[in-house]
């Protein structure tokens, strides 16, 4: 009793809580399930379920499996498939509102051309004419959520970045810069992060073959219509032709070897040959949120050139002080150089010698002398501060 009390509690150590919204009403629940549990739910590779671990740090990336997509945007991470959602870690502050969000979007019916399809037509298997599939409003969900939390951080980082800028051109000081500095490590690392998912949205949109993987609801649709057809033929003919057999065989080697692989594709392929459908929902539907991620991305250029305006204005009134500085030290130092000239005259009259000068009459002789000291270091100090602003030194 005590072992299997303990290997039950190991059990759910290994395990990790996820959220699953299903299609039906948007009903959510928490279960605590295993890796390889997960593996067989979605039939997604262990590879990809540690690209959605809380604790490892991934490049943002969606990807279509035969199964499901995985969806691993910034803070966004989900395994979304034909039929519910799998949110990891939703007891967590920052992912709970990911999975009310969820189950208030989906549990809402699906309105006809959601996702502005061409012609107001949808992909087949998404619940109605015209309506998007649920793999698609799930995946909205989660694009709208990951750049709308791009998009207010970048709009308070401007709110806090404009008036600190301002504040520091005007008022150069240690608590000003401090403040500058810790607005553009911030700027940095969002410009970083918003740029990961502008990235991966064109590198989705510029590949065929991965949106056609992510379409799920089809893709089931269609290997079930492939299905009915190979049984009414079976039906049809008791004793298969010899061409029938050697397909069935091939299909199912094709098979045996998807489930070595772990239960998905690495490109997303879909396991039914001529599986080819429309992308022209799906692409709209990324292009309007690449369109998004885009302005986000130009606001925070916009604010990057405006700390480097910033920066540039300050080097600029720093070198200008300098400046400044350097011209007094060469005012102050020929003001010396002159003055010490004078004290050297000074010291030639004061020596103790026998000049005529000095056996001459004294009235007013003291005052003479010594303005014209004065005078004479005055017009050599104002001469030379004439030459330096005519060589250019001075301004």
């Amino acid at each position: 009793m005590a072992s299997t009390t303990a290997t039950a509690r190991r059990r759910h150590a290994g395990a990790g809580e996820w959220a699953a919204v299903s299609v039906a009403g948007g009903a959510r629940r928490v279960e605590a399930a295993g890796k390889h549990q997960l593996m067989r739910r979605t039939g997604l590779p262990a590879r990809d379920l540690r690209a959605l671990d809380p604790a490892l740090s991934y490049p943002s990336s969606i990807s279509g499996r035969d199964r499901a997509v995985v969806v691993n945007l910034d803070s966004v991470r989900a395994v979304i498939t034909a039929a519910e959602v799998l949110v990891p870690a939703p007891r967590d502050p920052d992912v709970a509102p990911l999975v009310a969000e969820l189950r208030a979007r989906l549990a809402a019916p699906p309105s006809p051309g959601a996702g502005g399809g061409k012609d107001g037509q949808a992909a087949s298997g998404g619940g109605g004419k015209g309506a998007l599939p649920f793999e698609f409003r799930a995946l909205e969900v989660c694009l709208e959520f990951a750049c709308k939390a791009l998009e207010q951080e970048t709009c308070t980082l401007e709110k806090e970045a404009y008036p600190a800028l301002d504040e520091l051109s005007s008022n150069v000081s240690t608590l000003n810069l401090e403040r500058v500095r810790q607005i553009k490590m911030r700027l940095v690392a969002i410009s970083g992060r918003v740029q990961k998912v502008r990235d991966e949205l064109e590198h989705l949109l510029d590949d065929d073959v991965d949106m056609a993987a992510m379409h799920l609801s089809e893709k089931l649709a269609y290997q079930a219509t492939t299905a009915d057809g190979r049984s009414s033929r079976l039906d049809a003919d008791n004793e298969p032709s010899e061409e029938l057999n050697e397909e069935r065989d091939g299909e199912v080697e094709e098979e045996g070897g998807t489930s070595e692989g772990g239960g998905g594709y690495g490109n997303g392929a879909s396991a039914a040959a001529g599986f080819t459908p429309k992308i022209d929902e799906l692409e709209i539907l990324l292009e309007s949120y690449f369109v998004q991620t885009d302005g986000t991305l130009n606001k925070l250029n916009t604010l990057r050139e405006y700390v480097d305006d910033t920066e540039d204005y300050i080097n600029i009134m720093l070198d200008e002080k300098q400046n400044q500085l350097l011209q007094m030290g060469i005012m102050l130092s020929t003001g010396t150089l002159v003055v010490s000239a004078g004290i050297a005259v000074t010291g030639v009259f004061g020596m103790n010698i026998t000049i005529p000068l000095y056996t001459a009459a004294t009235d007013g002789a003291f005052w003479q002398v010594t303005g014209g000291i004065v005078g004479a270091t005055a017009a050599v100090y104002v001469v030379a501060l004439l030459c330096y602003r005519r060589s250019g030194i001075l301004q």
